[in-house]
C-alpha cells in the first residue's frame, strides 16, 4: 500500500512541476500585454465634466500603448459641438474631479499646444496622432507628473486617474464650457475593436 504521505508528496511534486512548465499559469490574455491592459476607451458627453454641461456634442476616444510604454497612438472623434474649438488634451484625475493638462490631443492658433506637437483641431472630426515624452506639458508638475515622464502618464491611464476633454469657446456671456464642452474617463478596453 502507498502510504498518504507518498501521495502527499507525488501532488507537490507534480504541481510544482506543472507550475515550471507553466501549465498551471495562465497565459495573456487578449489585448493585454506584460505589463498591463494596451488599449483604452473613453465616451466623452457633456454629462461627464465637472460641473456638467448641458450640450448635444458628443465623442470618443481610442488609445493605444507601445509594448514598450514609450508612446501612445489614439484617435479622437466628437461632432455637434455647440462652440468653436479650442483644443482638446488627456487630463490627470480621477473621475467627477478637475485635474491638470498632461498632453494635447489636438490644438488651435488661438489655444496652441506648448509643446507645439499636436495636430490642428478639426471643428468636427477625427484627430489622430503619437504621444511620446515630447508631448507632455508642464501644467501637471503641480500633481507630480513633470514633462518627459510619460511612464507616469502610463500608470495614471492604467490606474484609471485620466480623461480625454474637448474644450470649445461656448456660446452664453460669460462664455460657457470654460472647463471643457465633452469629458469621458479613459478606462480599460481588452484589445483594438
Amino acid at each position: 500500500m502507498i502510504s498518504l504521505r507518498l501521495v502527499s508528496i507525488g501532488l507537490v511534486l507534480l504541481a510544482t512541476l506543472l507550475v515550471t512548465l507553466g501549465v498551471l499559469v495562465p497565459g495573456p490574455v487578449s489585448g493585454r500585454e506584460e505589463h498591463g491592459v494596451k488599449f483604452f476607451r473613453a465616451t466623452l458627453q457633456g454629462i461627464e465634466e465637472v460641473p456638467s454641461t448641458s450640450t448635444q456634442a458628443s465623442g470618443r476616444f481610442r488609445v493605444e500603448i507601445s509594448e514598450d510604454g514609450s508612446s501612445m497612438t489614439y484617435t479622437l472623434n466628437y461632432s455637434s459641438l455647440e462652440g468653436e474649438i479650442r483644443q482638446a488634451h488627456i487630463h490627470f484625475a480621477q473621475k467627477g474631479v478637475n485635474g491638470a493638462i498632461v498632453v494635447f490631443l489636438c490644438q488651435t492658433a488661438i489655444n496652441p499646444d506648448p509643446t507645439g506637437h499636436a495636430p490642428t483641431c478639426p471643428q468636427s472630426g477625427t484627430v489622430t496622432g503619437t504621444l511620446t515624452a515630447a508631448n507632455m506639458t508642464a501644467l501637471a508638475v503641480a500633481q507630480g507628473i513633470a514633462p518627459g515622464e510619460f511612464a507616469e502618464l502610463v500608470r495614471a491611464m492604467r490606474a484609471g486617474v485620466t480623461y480625454a476633454n474637448v474644450h470649445s469657446a461656448g456660446t452664453g456671456v460669460p462664455a460657457n464650457f470654460a472647463g471643457g464642452e465633452i469629458r469621458g474617463q479613459i478606462g480599460e478596453h481588452g484589445n483594438d475593436d
